[in-house]
């Protein structure tokens, strides 16, 4: 009788970026020691390209000289556990994401980018509540390195632009409680942006809440004028026509 070759069956491995760093082996969140974390959240969020070992190092230790910070690189490398060293393919010269890790960052970036995409039909992009879930983390709150505050930054852009597109699919199919969501989460995201704040007028206006809409209109227009001394813009006035109260000097 032939023997069946013997199979390793690892349990999933998974980097989340979304909400705070973890590192998880199948359901379970794994402690990795500081540097490593970083190591592992940089490179994650460099994608599936590999790194030279030279980027990686002088980018979470730029204040080292380049001996020393390779140093650190090498000790961040030795101080992840077996696990940790899973999620990563290290070469003489590089460092990348191993193949069979995910990464929830990559997972909704590509729903952002179907989202936006208009020649994907929303009947295809399957949308509900958990779409809006999947689109309101932030990524690494309270990192404050350079690279995770860029990549932060070019995150919440796409996620905004996303959440407002989400909205409007919702607004067109009358699934006003997910419309209402997906413009909460832009607005918590970023309360002074006017497209999000419009988004969720519309939503309130399509479902026939007038009274939210404009107390929602009448927050933003003072928390507006309160931080930035600007007043909203005729296009979103004009969306609450009829509905404004008079106010002295308007």
């Amino acid at each position: 009788m032939l023997s069946r070759p013997h199979v390793n069956h690892w349990p999933a491995l998974q980097i989340a970026l979304l909400g705070g760093f973890d590192l998880v082996v199948g359901d379970v969140p794994v402690a990795v020691p500081v540097g490593s974390k970083r190591l592992l959240a940089f490179i994650a969020l460099n994608g599936r390209t590999a790194a030279p070992r030279s980027l990686v190092a002088g980018s979470l230790w730029p204040e080292a000289c380049e001996q020393s910070a390779h140093t650190n690189l090498r000790s961040a490398l030795s101080r992840l556990r077996s696990i940790g060293r899973r999620a990563l393919e290290v070469s003489p010269t590089d460092v990348r994401l191993a193949r069979d890790v995910s990464v929830d960052l990559h997972h909704a970036r590509s729903l952002a980018q179907r989202i936006l995409d208009p020649g994907v039909p929303a009947e295809e992009l399957q949308l509900s509540a958990a779409t809006v879930d999947q689109l309101s983390g932030e990524v690494l709150p309270g990192w404050y390195d350079d690279w995770a505050l860029q990549e932060a930054e070019r995150w919440q852009q796409l996620r905004l632009h996303a959440l407002e597109s989400l909205a409007g699919e919702f607004i067109d199919t009358k699934q006003f409680a997910g419309a209402v969501a997906a413009a909460h989460a832009a607005v918590q995201a970023n309360p002074l942006r006017e497209t999000s704040q419009a988004s969720l007028i519309r939503a309130h206006l399509a479902e026939g809440n007038l009274s939210e809409a404009l107390d929602d209109f009448e927050r933003y227009e003072h928390r507006l004028r309160d931080e930035l001394g600007l007043r909203p813009t005729p296009r979103l006035r004009r969306l609450m026509d009829g509905l404004l109260r008079p106010h002295p000097g308007r």
